[in-house]
This record gives C-alpha cells, structure tokens and sequence, in this order.
C-alpha cells in the first residue's frame, strides 16, 4: 500500500510567500498594495498566490467601506488552525493539538494597553474594549473611541448581553480624548477611521480588522440583528487571537527579560 498523500494545507503554506502573505494577513487585514510592499514582490505575483490561498478558503476578501474600489484581505486564522490540526493527526495520532491556554494576565504593573476604534464608537470598538476586559478580567487594558461618535447602538448591548457581556452603561468617546495617551497597540475596526486615524505617542504597533458597520446594514429588523450578531461573533474570533498574540508575546519578553 502507497503512502498517503500530505494534506493540502502543508503545501499551500510551504511556499515561502504563501507562508509569509498569511503571517502577515494573520497580523491585520491588508490590500494587495500593501501586501506588494511587505513582501517586496511583483503585483501579479502577489495577486496569484492571494488566489489560490483563497481558493483554498484560507483567505478572505471584501470590498472597503472607505473606497469601495479597494479589496481587504484576510487571513482565516481559525480554518489554517483546524487544517493544521488534522495535518498533525494525520501524520500521526499523537499529534493532536493541545488547546490554547487562557488569556494572558499579564503582572497588574505592566499590563499591556489597547485602543479600539471605529467611526462611532456605537458598537465595533465598544465590543472589541469590553470583550478583551471582560475575558482577562482587567488583565489587558481596553479602551474604545469613534472619530464621530454617536450613541451606543441598542442591538450591541443585546448581543454582546447574549455572550455574557454587558455594556449597557458604557458611555461612547471622541478619539481625540486618547490623542496623547499611551497604548500598546491601536486597533481600527472601520476602513474609514483607518484613512485619518493620527500617529499616537509612543508608536504603538497597529492593526486593522475591516469589519462591515452592522448598523449600515439594509432589509430590516432582522437583517439587522442578524449583522450584529455576525460581527459580535467576528469580534469574539478576532479577540481571541489578539490575547494569545499577546500572551505569546509575554512569554518571549519573560524568555529574554
């Protein structure tokens, strides 16, 4: 009997600037032109890998609110774990992975800081602040703001009351309040925001996560609940993987400290 064909995940992700176009994806949500400087090759080239990985279903891609003509990418990071994980049982059962431990907790005195941001601060970046606070119990520090804020949206309170979460006495802010405040890292979470968001002292690392505003969403009632619900649970996904980049930082700082 023949041996086994390795699964396709390992040679989609064997090719050094497959590899390296999801690492970067799996930091923020990127377009091609971006991408094409990070990695420092031609736009074809990029553009042709961006494909197959999307084939693949380990690449997404949507259309910017800013610029409808601009295309975000982004990395599946919860498919490439699973895919991952099936590679490694089936070379050997052994091989399962163990689950993720918890959320960092950081020492109190060196917690790290976050800021969230979206255009309102509505709904996004409120629920993006309280999930982190609410998962590492204050552990991690998050703040929120809007670009223009607006009241804080009913349909966000309900979902994020759904997951455990309540934000219904939390009061929404200008992001010029944190204009000279300090953060560890800065988060868009609107196309829009990301094109005018101001240098923070500091220079703290950013990242984008291009997320639909859910109460722009037409059809109705249901259609909006059903966008909040969406969001609430790509908020949920993308918090988790924020806290164990983190989490991992730590450990490397406490290897080398």
């Amino acid at each position: 009997m023949g041996a086994a064909q390795p699964p396709e995940i390992l040679g989609l992700l064997g090719d050094p600037l497959r590899w390296q176009l999801v690492v970067e994806l799996g930091r923020s949500d990127r377009r091609v032109g971006e991408l094409v400087q990070l990695v420092g090759k031609p736009q074809n080239l990029v553009s042709y890998h961006l494909a197959v990985l999307r084939r693949a279903g380990i690449v997404r891609a949507h259309r910017s609110a800013a610029d409808g003509r601009d295309v975000y990418y982004r990395a599946d990071l919860s498919r490439c774990r699973d895919l991952l994980a099936r590679a490694g049982v089936a070379l050997h059962p052994g091989l399962l992975l163990a689950p993720p431990p918890p959320a960092c907790a950081e020492r109190r005195g060196s917690r790290p800081v976050l800021l969230f941001l979206c255009t309102g601060n509505s709904a996004r970046s409120q629920m993006a602040e309280a999930l982190v606070e609410h998962r590492t119990a204050g552990a991690v520090g998050a703040r929120s703001a809007g670009s223009h804020p607006k009241p804080l949206h009913p349909e966000a309170v309900r979902a994020m009351a759904e997951r455990g979460v309540d934000i219904a006495g939390c009061s929404t802010k200008s992001l010029t309040r944190f204009t000279r405040s300090r953060f560890d890292r800065v988060i868009t979470l609107c196309d829009k925001v990301r094109e005018i968001c101001p240098e923070l002292p500091g220079s703290p690392i950013t990242a984008h996560w291009s997320i639909a505003d859910p109460a722009a969403t037409g059809g109705g009632e249901k259609a909006t609940h059903d966008a909040f619900d969406d969001v609430a649970d790509d908020i949920d996904e993308r918090v988790t993987l924020l806290l164990a980049d983190l989490g991992g930082a730590h450990l490397e700082r406490t290897k080398h400290g």
